[in-house]
């Protein structure tokens, strides 16, 4: 298993950096490799420019401007986004990456004559785990339509491969959640990670 883990938060020491360390244990004594790309250490600009859409569809032209991250995404066969949920769906940072990462040639390939839709260009990529913190309980999570969840969960994996596994693990209600609630939720978050190695289904 090659996981890249897409990290977002722009505090250091946040719960999520937990979550990020505890993914990072349970992949890695499971026998696992891991590579991280932390959006905000890195600096990376989620803008993306005119320029960057003019060629968006482009791949002899767009694949050089995002060649660190191509690089990590041919890379691996195993995607981990660990992210906070603000306002029910990913930060800006990582909205960007999406956008500006996710570009043909390299995520999908554009209609060809007798092809009427794009096609996958992730079918390398067996499974999309997510790990999120959100401020919102379950119940409204669910009332508004977990929008980040289906972006990464259906939107990035209908480009994947046809048999993608995918697991979203989240804590609800962060504002009144217990220690004791944060330590076991650190603890489930480091057994998904650890299965996650092995040839399971949905966790």
């Amino acid at each position: 298993m090659k996981a890249l883990i897409v990290y977002c938060h722009p505090f250091p020491d946040s719960y999520n950096a937990a979550v990020r360390d505890r993914v990072i244990k349970g992949i890695t004594e499971a026998g696992g490799e891991v590579k991280v790309r932390d959006l905000y250490a890195a600096g990376f600009s989620p803008v993306l420019t005119r320029e960057e859409w003019q060629s968006h569809v482009d791949p002899d032209e767009n694949f050089d401007k995002i060649a660190e991250d191509g690089a990590l995404i041919k890379w691996c066969d195993t995607i981990v986004f660990v992210y906070p949920t603000w306002w029910y769906a990913m930060p800006a940072m990582l909205k960007g990456w999406l956008d500006r990462v996710m570009v043909a040639g390299l995520a999908f390939h554009m209609p060809e004559a007798g092809r009427a839709n794009i096609r996958p260009g992730l079918t390398h990529i067996k499974r999309i785990t997510v790990f999120t913190t959100c401020g919102a309980t379950r119940w409204l999570s669910a009332l508004i339509g977990w929008p980040g969840r289906k972006i990464l969960l259906r939107g990035v994996r209908v480009l994947c491969h046809p048999r993608c596994k995918t697991t979203y693990v989240a804590i609800y209600d962060m504002n009144h959640a217990t220690p004791l609630r944060l330590r076991a939720h650190l603890d489930r978050v480091e057994t998904v990670a650890r299965r996650m190695t092995g040839s399971g289904g949905r966790t």
